[in-house]
């Protein structure tokens, strides 16, 4: 996997291909790997089961919903941070909660950004423009 690309963990089929839409509308070119549920968001990230091969670079941001089937958004940002491999990787919930304890529990938990998804699709695309250009454009990570 090269540098800069994003991993979206996002089970709503629409809510993906509106990412990916709104990616390409704001012609940000980093690659987008999409896995469906927290379990394969973990494996993917901690190089395991089908992704035990893949490439050993992390992405440079993970979108992660929260209400996923399986293991939640939260439980997989505690096992993101809790991993030296990954804790370091940014972070944003990207999702429609707006409950004070997910907000809460996230930051608590070391999230990077919380982010409420918009509702119209323009709102969604600036959302995703602004999003794309902070974390992947101006943002300086921390060295692996």
């Amino acid at each position: 996997m090269a540098v800069n690309n994003v991993l979206l963990v996002e089970d709503n089929g629409d809510d993906v291909e509106l990412m990916l839409h709104a990616f390409r509308k704001s012609r940000i070119a980093n690659a987008i790997e999409v896995v469906r549920d927290g379990e394969t968001a973990l494996d993917y990230l901690m190089r395991r089961g089908i992704y035990a091969n893949r490439d050993p670079e992390q992405p440079a941001l993970v979108l992660l919903d929260l209400k996923l089937p399986g293991i939640d958004g939260l439980e997989v940002l505690r096992q993101i941070r809790s991993t030296p491999e990954t804790k370091r990787i940014p972070v944003a919930i990207l999702t429609t909660s707006d409950d004070e304890a997910d907000i809460v529990r996230g930051y608590d938990l070391g999230v990077n950004s919380y982010i409420r998804k918009p509702v119209g699709f323009n709102a969604f695309t600036d959302m995703v423009e602004q999003l794309g250009l902070y974390w992947l454009v101006v943002n300086v990570t921390a060295p692996a």
